[in-house]
């Protein structure tokens, strides 16, 4: 039995909620998000509480039941409060900002690097060596936090390059004479 799947998820004031067949629709102060079901969980709606049970007893639907509700989850907390992500970036001349629906990166290269904000999310730069990416979609944020680090990773000898704010880069012990 799961013991995440057992636990039922609380909806926020000001989040709607909507429940249609396989699809859980949320809507709230940060957006709207929708996310499909496998078919082996169903989802009820009951005093305020989403539980989250497999349909029927197969090792998938067990499988699954964890991390359907986790999705569940992170879909109504995230129209509810929103997630962010932030990145800080190390090195001389390294620098960020915000034009318009674009970031602008110098990152040590010959050409600047300009990424397109998508749609749904929010890029701040409070200091030109720090990034801070929010939105409601738990995913869509990691996966553009991951896209900008992947431009100049952290590298092990000074520690240069863009790396996560709560991220630890092992250091490695330079030339010996």
């Amino acid at each position: 039995m799961s013991r995440i799947g057992r636990n039922p998820i609380s909806v926020p004031a000001g989040v709607q909620v909507q429940i249609q067949g396989a699809t859980v629709s949320a809507k709230g102060p940060k957006g709207q998000l929708a996310l499909t079901l496998v078919d082996e969980i169903g989802v009820t709606l009951a005093d305020g509480k989403i539980t989250v049970k497999p349909n029927v007893e197969t090792r998938r639907g067990r499988m699954m039941w964890g991390m359907q509700r986790t999705l569940v989850s992170n879909l109504v907390n995230g129209v509810a409060k929103g997630f962010s992500q932030e990145l800080e970036i190390n090195g001389v001349g390294y620098r960020a900002a915000v034009q318009g629906k674009m970031l602008n990166l110098q990152l040590g290269y010959s050409h600047d690097i300009n990424y397109p904000i998508p749609q749904g999310i929010e890029i701040k730069c409070e200091k030109p060596t720090s990034i801070t990416i929010s939105g409601a979609d738990r995913q869509k944020v990691g996966q553009v936090a991951a896209e900008i680090r992947s431009f100049r990773g952290p590298e092990p000898y000074k520690g240069k390059g863009v790396k996560y704010a709560d991220e630890k880069i092992l250091r490695k012990e330079g030339k010996k004479k």
